[in-house]
């Protein structure tokens, strides 16, 4: 899978149903890109395209079970990995780690902000 699908179907985890043109602008590709992209997960059963209830004309991009289901072992993949190297430091360097958490915490948030860009 690519990073783009990856980073797509996060997306999808973080903030629920999106536009495909919403999509687009967070993970920074065209909205042509999207559309194709945004098929072959359909095609794969990662995804499905709803309708909106709101608004008719729109459709949305929705995680299926089988989505969110890959979103979770990927992220419980990076939790093991992490796991496994803070092991490997040493005691020093881990406290400077949890000393950080506050900022990364921050960062992380920022950069979700940044990515989620604007909802409609």
């Amino acid at each position: 899978m690519s990073l783009t699908s990856a980073a797509t179907l996060a997306t999808l985890d973080r903030t629920g149903p999106r536009r495909i043109t919403d999509l687009a602008v967070v993970e920074g590709v065209t909205q042509p890109a999207m559309t194709a992209l945004v098929r072959v997960m359909e095609e794969s059963g990662l995804v499905e395209r709803r309708g909106d209830a709101s608004d008719k004309r729109v459709t949305l991009v929705c995680l299926t079970d089988a989505g969110a289901s890959y979103v979770r072992t990927r992220r419980q993949a990076g939790v093991h990995a992490f796991e496994r190297l803070i092991g490997k430091l040493t005691l020093d360097e881990v406290e400077a780690l949890v000393a950080a958490l506050p900022a990364l915490r921050h960062l992380a948030e920022l950069e979700s902000q940044d990515r989620e860009g604007p909802r409609r």
